[in-house]
């Protein structure tokens, strides 16, 4: 080996060293040199989707400095006091490449505190409600009570106005939506308009109560997990404690305000009341009050919400999202759903059915996930679920049920991980958004449980690479090689807004991305001191990823997308 390869082999290992996140022995290194002395030629680094810093990157970051300085003078020494050129060469290059590693680690320690500046800046922000406070409205008599405009398998869904505040005119664009229901003399069609919604602003979900009891202790207990999106005024003071001691002692949490998540305003229990369409509808789950065979309980629970237009699932089945459209919808998903991991909650029913949708003033949907009936809601934030027994609920919607949730077996110390099963549910929900049957759901017929990852159906070619790339990164069996929703959302706010900060960039350096970010927040900043009206959904989610700036997530995301490039490079040159 000559003296400049034995150079080049010992720059590329001080970078591997810290790279793998592990320091060889001295004899691992030589004997690392001697098997690839009779190796021609450089080798050849390809871009991994992991980060660049292992976990024990803080040990890394305070001790390399002192490592570089005792390698470089320790060459020193064995250069005057004996011994091979070429080991001499080696261990002055070996040292020279740790040393360039500590400027690294100053690069990422500017990046992570310009991260966090950002991320201190806009969380300040809060989210404001759509509705404005009030502080009545804990009895259903503080309502009048329209029409139903929704129901599901354990509650109906009227549209409200609450009689204490007149209502507001909306400052949404107003877009029409048809809503089809379903009768027993056959189909009718009906239409909520920007005027209904400015009559009915609110929303009453009435629970049904079968074997709850009829106190509201019990009632507020069984019923706790639909709790989980409650305001800090839904309650009542004196039923807050009661509500907030939970089912089988786990204490439900309560989660923030965010643009993508329900928010319930009230919540509070009453008499079942006999409301339009509930003998046509839903006779069997009605009191013996009001219907002799029915099987219900006299009292039960009332959530009000604001009042959407529809659903995600009714909007598809009409209009079919452009790219970009469909990508901030997919983005909108993934932000809902890293805003619930962030406070411990798993929805676990994740479908386009439980989607609401609106518009903003630029006609740009907004989704809402709501429906948190079978949401696993947990203090430490873990999303583990112990699964000892085939009756350990594992979620809602068997069909979006994640691979490792639908193939876990119950046994002692098993264990579910939910931390992720939610952002599968958006990478098969991505095939209804972009106008594609969803695989699995009976018309493709996958199945999570058995389903392998080259059986996916293709997506449009339309659809930005890019983004095709976080659905099928999504869609992945294992877990472990599944991005975050936090991870995912990070890619497509790269993707959408920030393609020139990754031109030319590598999985290592995060330098044009941390510039980009600087620049960034303060666009977003200054277009909300100068109130400039336009995309709110874009802007939303804008303030949404620089509130969550993380430097190992955000290195994480540039490494997929990086990957994902090269990929569809090698194709393109092996074709």
């Amino acid at each position: 080996m000559s003296v400049k390869h034995a150079i080049s082999r010992g720059l590329e290992l001080g970078r591997s060293v810290f790279q793998l996140g592990l320091l060889k022995s001295g004899g691992r290194v030589a004997a690392k040199l001697r098997a690839d002395r009779f190796r021609v030629g450089p080798s050849v680094r390809t871009v991994q989707p992991q980060a660049f810093l292992p976990s024990r990157y803080r040990y890394y970051r305070t001790s390399l400095k002192g490592l570089a300085a005792q390698l470089q003078s320790a060459g020193f020494r064995r250069g005057f006091s004996g011994g091979s050129p070429r080991n001499r060469a080696v261990f002055l290059a070996f040292g020279l490449g740790v040393g360039l590693i500590e400027q690294q680690l100053e690069d990422d320690r500017n990046s992570a505190a310009t991260c966090e500046e950002i991320q201190a800046v806009f969380r300040k922000k809060r989210f404001q409600s759509p509705l404005k406070p009030f502080t009545s409205g804990y009895k259903l008599e503080d309502y009048i009570i329209g029409n139903q405009i929704g129901k599901g398998s354990n509650a109906a869904v009227y549209e409200a106005a609450a009689r204490f505040a007149p209502p507001k005119e909306s400052t949404s664009k107003c877009s029409m939506v048809q809503l089809r229901e379903e009768e027993e003399e056959g189909e009718t069609a009906r239409s909520l308009t920007c005027c209904s919604l400015r009559t009915f602003p609110m929303a009453v979900k009435m629970m049904w109560n079968f074997g709850a009891g009829s106190s509201s202790e019990a009632i507020l207990k069984s019923m706790s997990q639909e709790l989980v999106p409650a305001g800090p005024l839904a309650l009542k003071q004196e039923k807050e404690e009661i509500a907030l001691d939970g089912q089988f002692g786990v204490l439900p949490k309560r989660v923030s305000a965010h643009p993508n998540v329900i928010r319930v305003y009230r919540a509070f229990t009453a008499d079942v009341p006999l409301l339009a369409g509930a003998q046509e509808e839903y006779p069997d789950v009605l009191p013996a009050r009001l219907n002799p065979a029915g099987l219900g309980n006299n009292r039960t629970l009332f959530l009000v919400m604001k009042n959407y237009p529809g659903t995600l699932r009714q909007y598809l089945e009409m209009s079919t999202p452009g790219r970009r459209q469909g990508s901030l919808m997919v983005l909108q998903l993934l932000e809902g759903v890293d805003h619930l991991c962030r406070q411990g909650v798993a929805h676990r029913d994740l479908k386009s059915d439980n989607v609401l949708l609106e518009f903003d003033s630029d006609g740009c949907p907004r989704l809402v996930i709501t429906d948190f009936g079978c949401c696993l809601a947990q203090s430490d934030c873990k999303l583990q679920l112990p699964f000892n027994s085939m009756w350990v609920n594992r979620g809602g919607n068997a069909s979006l049920m994640a691979p490792e949730v639908a193939t876990a077996v119950p046994g002692w110390g098993v264990v579910i991980d939910y931390s992720k099963a939610d952002a599968w549910a958006v990478g098969a929900i991505s095939y209804e958004i972009f106008g594609q049957p969803n695989p699995f759901y009976r018309a493709v017929g996958l199945e999570s449980r058995s389903y392998q990852e080259k059986q996916l159906p293709p997506l449009p070619s339309g659809i930005p690479a890019d983004v095709q790339l976080v659905i099928q990164l999504l869609l992945r069996r294992n877990p472990s090689k599944r991005p975050s929703a936090r991870v995912a959302a990070n890619m497509l706010h790269l993707s959408l807004w920030g393609r020139k900060a990754l031109a030319n960039q590598d999985s290592v350096g995060l330098r044009k991305v941390a510039d980009w970010l600087l620049c960034q927040s303060a666009v977003v900043l200054l277009k909300g001191c100068s109130g400039l009206r336009g995309n709110m959904v874009e802007a939303e989610l804008q303030r949404s990823f620089l509130s969550n700036l993380d430097l190992e997530d955000l290195r994480t995301a540039v490494g997929f997308l990086l990957y994902g490039r090269e990929q569809r490079q090698a194709c393109v040159l092996s074709a």
